[in-house]
């Protein structure tokens, strides 16, 4: 059924309202990836669907800028090589195609972001291990549970929800929080 404009509204502002207690968090998040791009390093973000979605939203801005003018600053969407993408998937499987390419393009001093609502994508999952093997930060995005991914990182932020909607609508605002902190450091840069 339906739920009206109302409370739908309702929802995603008692969600926003709870996730207050995820700020230390995404601070300590927000100065791991400006340390990160200060020493060279990239940010490297994943997710499926949706999720694929707000990781390539991120990376742009990044790249591009979010609210001021500085340098383009180094961020891949790992969702967006379609021929990477397919042949990854054909040749070692579909729970391969983020692995496979950390194993090609992370550096210890990367930052790899792991968008899953439920924390238990098999794919986001391996490239995590991946990731930590490599000596990467790992963040992960996720719902209230934390799923698999909350003992694969360093850092999970767990939207106080398991409305796959009102969590996506927390991480778009967790990632554009991440890119002020970004901005602040390399304004005028």
């Amino acid at each position: 059924m339906l739920q009206s404009y109302s409370v739908q509204l309702d929802e995603h502002l008692e969600v926003m309202s709870l996730s207050r207690h995820l700020a230390p968090t995404v601070e300590t998040a927000g100065r791991r990836w400006v340390s990160a791009l200060h020493q060279g390093g990239k940010i490297l973000l994943m997710g499926n669907g949706g999720s694929a979605a707000d990781a390539q939203h991120i990376a742009a801005e990044l790249v591009g800028r979010y609210l001021c003018e500085r340098k383009g600053l180094s961020a891949i969407a790992l969702t967006t090589d379609t021929s990477i993408l397919t042949a990854v998937g054909n040749d070692y499987g579909y729970d391969k195609v983020f692995s496979r390419q950390i194993e090609a393009l992370a550096q210890p001093q990367d930052v790899v972001v792991a968008y899953s609502t439920s924390g238990n994508s098999t794919n986001v999952c391996e490239a995590m291990k991946v990731a930590r093997n490599l000596g990467c930060y790992t963040l992960g995005l996720t719902g209230v549970s934390g799923g698999k991914l909350m003992e694969l990182v360093d850092d999970c932020i767990c939207v106080p929800s398991s409305s796959t909607p009102r969590i996506q609508e927390v991480h778009a605002f967790i990632g554009h929080m991440l890119c002020a902190i970004v901005d602040a450091s390399f304004e005028n840069s």
